[in-house]
């Protein structure tokens, strides 16, 4: 097999808004680190030595580095899991029965490893046999049709067929069973998706502003970057082998709002607009991440590119990860563990020589996102820029939706707008492109009176669940249903006036980002009143997003679920300002 090579067409330099001209930014905006690695670090030039190298179009870690690595990196070297797609090896797989294929170490490791690659996690623990589907979706932007091909597949799986709005702007469908994935796979290419490199150790879905190109304040449209760079990781949905070996998974975003919508402090990568000497481009965040044992913000690079070389900085971190990453215990191979190693001088002169001109011009001083900014909230009816138009942001109750939702809000999309949905990272759903004359009539549709509000409870509109326990072997409690039951319950206790972002995870891989969020719930397992194990939670406090962000801290170990909505009732009057409800005499 040969390397293949595809040109990437940047898109042409974004006008500013109206405003950029007049207006002097003070400061340029970036998460502070929790622990700063050092600027300066004596690197050994061995270390520096690339540690994977091409073979026949795929990169394969060197038998010198090869000691002590992790079991997952032993199953790369057997066999590159791309070509299960690259060369249909997923047909064959499809083929044999799943008794068969859980029998030999090989296909075993395939359907448990090497499928994440294609996007298909095994849900064996809850689910055997069956898959979870996580798509590309870059920006969240997607079309009615593809949301009714979606609503299709999920449809034939009866009541283990759903589909989630992601923590990053995605869809992911569940219920699939292997042999539909050669059919599905087709099914997503000619509705213009895809699913191909969306899990395990791949770049993760770009996220980008959910108002771009409609919100009138928007710095820049970060479509045209999101798209791309989602079509240089995949090569255009071909597969690329150059980005799909790194040391651990890898997230990126490029921002457009002074909102931060993107979270940007949380991404290994996150491109922060920013002019320079009259050209307009980004400055640099790298870093950002979540694990079990460890969670950075991200930090600066001291670098700025222009637009033309969003991709070539990409490739080049990409690259220095890659080429330099640790590959022994998975709890220390996120980028930030290298950047730590280095330093983030030595890092980035890692980055530097792997640009096409080999250097990186220092970072900018003129950020563009205005520091003192209140965050808006897209819930609710919004005038979009485009005159006699406006968008309305419709609450997806943690995210989880059935086949029949899908085909409705692609049937509103239709009606009522121009076809198109936008998902957020808070799991909401955005329906841009409405006429001001169909407001009325959408805002009266069924769904958006008895599911999908427009105006949900101040509660419930920053409420955040990962999977659970519900279908992710992981997860050590349930999380869905017990956020919106918990979240009911707390709202019957007391009155809050402003919002608060309650986010809920299953466990400590924190897919459900409670470090973020005002009071974050880590699932775990607690003791009750009589000493017995049960279902709890570790509760976190005071997780910022915008422009001074920070991570929260834990405030309460080892909380039983059964014990949560008192406690939360108390945090709320505590720390939020919440009012108590004065319930009559005889109310239930």
């Amino acid at each position: 097999m040969s390397s293949f090579s595809v040109r990437f067409f940047a898109p042409q330099q974004p006008l500013l808004p109206s405003t950029a001209s007049s207006f002097k930014p003070k400061t340029w905006v970036m998460a502070a680190p929790t622990t700063a690695p050092a600027t300066s670090v004596d690197v050994d030039g061995v270390r520096l030595e690339p540690r994977v190298e091409e073979r026949e179009g795929y990169f394969v870690l060197k038998e010198k580095f090869r000691d002590g690595i992790n079991p997952q990196e032993k199953i790369k070297i057997d066999k590159d899991p791309l070509k299960l797609f690259m060369e249909a090896g997923i047909d064959e797989l499809a083929k044999m029965s799943f008794e068969d294929l859980d029998k030999a170490k090989a296909t075993k490791d395939d359907i448990d490893v090497r499928l994440k690659w294609l996007g298909l996690f095994h849900r064996r623990k809850h689910q055997y046999g069956r898959f979870m589907m996580r798509l590309k979706l870059p920006n969240g932007v997607t079309t009615s049709a593809q949301t009714r091909y979606l609503a299709s597949v999920i449809r034939k799986y009866g009541k283990e067929g759903c589909a989630d709005v992601t923590t990053r702007q995605n869809w992911q469908i569940r219920g699939v069973v292997l042999p539909d994935v050669p059919e599905i796979l087709k099914g997503l290419d000619e509705v213009g998706l895809t699913s191909l490199q969306s899990g395990m150790d791949n770049v993760r879905n770009p996220v980008g502003n959910p108002l771009a190109g409609i919100d009138p304040e928007e710095i820049v449209d970060t479509r045209p970057y999101t798209n791309l760079l989602s079509q240089f990781i995949t090569a255009n949905s071909r597969g690329n082998p150059a980005v799909a070996n790194l040391p651990r998974k890898w997230n990126v975003c490029v921002v457009g709002s002074h909102d931060l919508y993107e979270h940007p402090h949380i991404n290994d990568l996150a491109y922060m607009p920013a002019t320079k000497n009259g050209r307009f481009g980004f400055n640099l965040l790298v870093g950002g991440f979540f694990s079990t044992k460890r969670c950075d913000e991200a930090i600066p690079l001291d670098a700025w590119v222009s637009a033309d070389d969003v991709i070539p900085l990409c490739k080049a971190v990409l690259e220095a990860y890659r080429d330099l990453g640790y590959r022994g215990n998975r709890q220390k191979t996120r980028m930030m563990w290298l950047i730590d190693e280095l330093g983030i001088e030595v890092f980035r002169s890692e980055v530097a020589k792997r640009m096409p001109q080999k250097e990186l011009e220092r970072a900018s001083d003129e950020d563009l996102v205005q520091k003192q900014w209140e965050r808006r909230d897209y819930l609710g009816v919004h005038p979009q820029k485009q005159e006699g138009f406006s968008y309305i942001g419709i609450h997806i109750p943690v995210g989880r939706v059935q086949a029949d939702d899908m085909d409705e809000l692609a049937r509103l999309a239709d009606t009522y707008g121009s076809g198109e949905l936008r998902l957020t990272v808070e799991q909401n759903i955005i329906i841009p492109n409405v006429e001001n004359s169909k407001l009325e009539a959408l805002l009266n549709e069924p769904l958006l009176k008895d599911r999908f509000s427009p105006q949900p409870s101040i509660l419930m509109k920053g409420l955040v669940a990962c999977t659970g326990n519900q279908f992710c072997g992981q997860a050590i409690i349930e999380t869905k249903a017990r956020a919106l039951k918990v979240t009911e319950e707390v709202e019957r206790l007391v009155s809050v006036s402003r919002p608060v972002r309650m986010h809920w995870t299953g466990c400590p891989n924190t897919c459900g980002q409670v470090q973020v969020a005002d009071i974050g719930f880590m699932g775990c397992m607690a003791r009750d009143e009589n000493g017995k194990p049960c279902e709890g939670a570790d509760i976190f406090l005071g997780g910022r997003i915008g422009s001074d962000s920070h991570l929260g801290e834990l405030y309460k170990k080892g909380v039983p679920c059964k014990n949560l909505v008192p406690v939360v009732a108390d945090i709320l009057v505590e720390h939020f300002g919440a009012v108590p409800r004065q319930r009559e005499e005889g109310e239930d």
